[in-house]
């Protein structure tokens, strides 16, 4: 009798346990992402820096626009990983590696990484890691964006600043995230899952199954 009662018992709760399980390839995949999208904010902390300047120069918080690429490591490694701390992780790195590099911005660059991909990472959380849609991989931009909006409160002058600044900035933090980190990393995603690069990831199952 207690045999019969605890066998399905077990077959429930281990897919779950499974789903949620790093395997060898999340590690190796999650480092593989996080140095090729460290090497793209590098790159991008010359171009995306002069935008960021120029619109700041224009509005005070227009800058906030710029800021996108700098938040894609979390959507990207959510998106593909599906497994908890994956956003996290990816962007972390992606960070490490930037500021390895070197940048202006130093080691603060770490924890940039640290509060972006926590805030990307709470967003496949509030999903339960379940949902990986477009319209999720834009809220986990906009959630890597409030991220850096929390950190920069207190990392620079911008508590001192004008609500008016901050409410400006929060917002385009906020459409950036969304559409160069939610809208670009969802389809950077897509476009190498057709390729059959992440084949033994759902994200390369879902690709070939839309064909």
């Amino acid at each position: 009798m207690h045999t019969t009662t605890s066998a399905p018992a077990n077959r429930t709760f281990a897919p779950t346990a499974d789903r949620f399980r790093w395997r060898v390839v999340d590690i190796v995949v999650a480092a593989v992402l996080g140095v090729a999208i460290g090497l793209v904010f590098w790159g991008w902390n010359t171009v995306g820096g002069l935008w960021f300047a120029a619109m700041d120069g224009l509005t005070p918080g227009l800058g906030g626009i710029a800021v996108g690429i700098w938040l894609l490591g979390g959507v990207v490694g959510g998106l593909i990983i599906r497994k908890p701390g994956a956003a996290l992780l990816v962007e972390l790195i992606a960070a490490i590696v930037s500021a390895l590099i070197g940048n202006v911005w130093g080691i603060t660059t770490i924890f940039s990484g640290l509060a972006q991909g926590l805030g990307a990472e709470l967003i496949f959380l509030a999903f339960l890691y379940l949902r990986f849609t477009l319209p999720v991989a834009m809220l986990a931009g906009v959630g890597a964006g409030v991220g850096a909006w929390v950190l920069e409160l207190f990392l620079t002058p911008n508590l001192a600043k004008t609500l008016e600044f901050n409410l400006l900035y929060l917002g385009t933090l906020a459409i950036s995230g969304a559409l160069l980190a939610g809208l670009v990393g969802w389809l950077l995603v897509r476009a190498l899952a057709a390729t059959g690069a992440l084949s033994r990831f759902a994200a390369g199952r879902e690709a070939r199954r839309d064909v």
